[in-house]
C-alpha cells in the first residue's frame, strides 16, 4: 500500500472510531438535545469516512474497514468512567472532545506528511469540517464543565 493510501486509511480508522463512539453515546444519553448533537456528529463522520475511502479507492487501494485499538480502549474507558459518574453525559462529552482532538491532530499530521497534491487538496477540503466538529465539542465540553 502506498504511503498516501496509508495516511488516508489511518484517517478512515480514527474517524470510524469517533463515528462509532458518537453512535453508541447517542443511544446511551437520555438528553434529547445531546442525542441530536451526537447523531449529527456521527453523520458528519460517516460522510468523511465515505469521502476518504473514495480517495483511497482512487489511489488503487482498499479502504480500511475497521477502527483502531486505541479508539476501542478510549470508548471502554469512557464507559467505565460513566458507570461511576453522577453525570455520564458530561464524561462522554469530555471523551468525545478528546476524540475530536485526536482526529484533528491526525488530519494536520497527514497534511504535513503527504507529498501528493491530490491528497493534500482532499485533506484541505475536509479540514474545515473537521475543525468545526472539534470546536463544537470543545465548546460543548466547556459549557458542561466536563
Amino acid at each position: 500500500m502506498t504511503d498516501n493510501a496509508n495516511l488516508l486509511n489511518d484517517l478512515v480508522q480514527v474517524t470510524r472510531d469517533s463515528k462509532e463512539f458518537y453512535e453508541d453515546v447517542a443511544k446511551e444519553t437520555s438528553d434529547a438535545r445531546l442525542r441530536d448533537v451526537f447523531t449529527r456528529m456521527a453523520g458528519a463522520k460517516a460522510g468523511l469516512i465515505g469521502a476518504l475511502s473514495a480517495k483511497v479507492i482512487n489511489l488503487g487501494e482498499t479502504p480500511a474497514d475497521g477502527g483502531t485499538v486505541a479508539g476501542s480502549l478510549r470508548k471502554a474507558y469512557a464507559d467505565v468512567r460513566a458507570t461511576f459518574s453522577r453525570n455520564d453525559d458530561k464524561v462522554y462529552v469530555g471523551q468525545l472532545e478528546e476524540t475530536e482532538d485526536r482526529i484533528l491532530e491526525h488530519f494536520e499530521d497527514a497534511l504535513a506528511k503527504t507529498d501528493s497534491p491530490e491528497v493534500r487538496a482532499a485533506l484541505s477540503q475536509h479540514l474545515p469540517k473537521v475543525r468545526a466538529c472539534h470546536d463544537e465539542m470543545r465548546d460543548l465540553k466547556k459549557a458542561m464543565g466536563a
